[in-house]
């Protein structure tokens, strides 16, 4: 029996002669999956409710920031306290400094912090910090990351080992593309090949640590090990995007999970508790390059805005809970276990790889996936049919079999446990 969605359709029909596509951000349009967008009106803990008045048990939890569930109490309170006084000032407040002080007497990775609005603001000022820095132009990223929308970084791979690779988008220079330096994921002798063809010229490697924009495609920790040694022979700085993973997978996210020191890293909403918030971090003397100390300019209006920073505090002290990332990570791992071993038992070509409380459905049969070359698109045909099944059932996933699930605080282990029957359920109907 399929859900309601009058409403929701209705919506959509109005929203589409507002915005292109009728969504505000592409993934929402629900093209992966078909059918119509559903219009959410509100959520707490972990479930939401639609404009039809259908409940979900939610793992989207807004990509990823939602660790405490929807609208947290302490969070919430928070927010009302702080917005009575005013919402914006364009000016210095304290509770800017009580955040980074949060953030930086817990995290050794990182020495000194701007906040900006985003983590696309994040990854664009930390290139640009880069560049600056070293005094060189080209980049090198990974095919299967993602790193937000700025133009730099808005390149796919082309066909070679190494290449500077095709633009994802219109409207970007072919000059751009010219700085951009493309090369698959887990391939060692691809990197050493780019430093051989550009030599002296790349400012940077970025990488998601913790790849979680195309599946779950986790590293080997030699693999990282490897950019960090290979980015420090060569003068060349070493970038953790941790927009999904910082703060997710532990408080020093996964520059703390391996033990690897980056140069600089991108956080991203999670520090916001929700609200819009990024931040990027490093070692004083290359935060010392930013404007008005340095060179390298950057700001923003709504950068450091307070009722963002209160949220973020009021978040990230419930995340220092004494054994909080261990009981996530552990929930976790019990729920993913139990459908893996249903999938095993029942021969299934489906595996749900997770870190911490980051979990990826993939509809496979290889026991690792560490690359975007490895995921096999006629798979999201079955991720299509599950994610109808499980929305018909009440259980919230993002609309892409591409992207990755949470857990957060507030599913339950009675919860996940409902909710391993439910997909377990849907997954035997994907795979006839």
């Amino acid at each position: 029996m399929s859900i309601r969605r009058e409403k929701s359709e209705a919506l959509f029909e109005k929203a589409k002669t507002y915005f292109p596509g009728g969504v505000n951000s592409p993934v929402r349009a629900f093209r992966s999956v078909g059918g119509t967008p559903l219009f959410i009106e509100r959520g707490k803990g972990s479930h939401i409710w639609d404009a039809d008045g259908n409940e979900f048990i939610d793992f989207c939890a807004s990509w990823g920031p939602l660790i405490l569930g929807h609208a947290n109490d302490k969070v919430i309170e928070a927010v009302k306290k702080t917005v009575e006084n005013g919402s914006s000032f364009g000016a210095p407040t304290a509770l800017e400094n009580d955040l980074a002080e949060l953030i930086l007497s817990n995290n050794k990775y990182i020495q000194k912090i701007r906040f900006v609005s985003s983590g696309t603001e994040a990854v664009m000022s930390a290139i640009r910090l880069a560049r600056g820095y070293t005094k060189r132009n080209k980049i090198l990223k990974f095919e299967g990351c993602y790193h937000g929308h700025s133009d730099s970084l808005l390149v796919k791979a082309g066909s070679g080992l190494v290449t500077f690779g095709n633009t994802s988008s219109a409207g970007i220079p072919q000059s751009f593309v010219n700085e951009t330096i493309v090369v698959s994921l887990n391939n060692e002798e691809a990197v050493k090949q780019a430093f051989i063809e550009f030599k002296d010229q790349i400012a940077c490697i970025i990488i998601e640590p913790i790849p979680a924009n195309n599946g779950l495609l986790l590293q080997r920790p030699k693999y990282l090990q490897f950019l960090r040694d290979i980015c420090t022979e060569n003068d060349t700085l070493l970038i953790f995007d941790e927009v999904i993973s910082g703060f997710r997978v532990g408080f020093t996210g996964a520059a703390g999970y391996y033990g690897i020191q980056p140069d600089i890293i991108t956080y991203g909403k999670i520090i916001g508790g929700g609200l819009p918030v990024g931040m990027y971090g490093s070692s004083v003397e290359i935060m010392s390059h930013i404007s008005p100390d340095g060179n390298v300019y950057q700001a923003g209006t709504l950068s450091g805005n307070p009722v963002a920073m209160a949220a973020g505090i009021a978040q990230l002290t419930e995340c220092l809970k004494p054994n909080f990332y261990e009981d996530l990570a552990k929930k976790t791992s019990v729920f993913v276990n139990a459908l893996n071993d249903y999938a095993e038992t029942n021969r299934y070509s489906f595996k749900v790889f997770s870190i911490g409380s980051i979990f990826w459905f993939a509809f496979t049969d290889a026991l690792s996936i560490q690359s975007a070359e490895e995921i096999v698109p006629e798979s999201m045909n079955y991720f299509k049919v599950l994610h109808k099944e499980l929305l018909d059932r009440g259980v919230y996933t993002g609309p892409s079999g591409y992207e990755v699930g949470f857990v957060s605080e507030a599913h339950t282990p009675e919860i996940l446990h409902a909710v391993e029957r439910v997909i377990m359920e849907c997954l035997d109907i994907a795979m006839k």
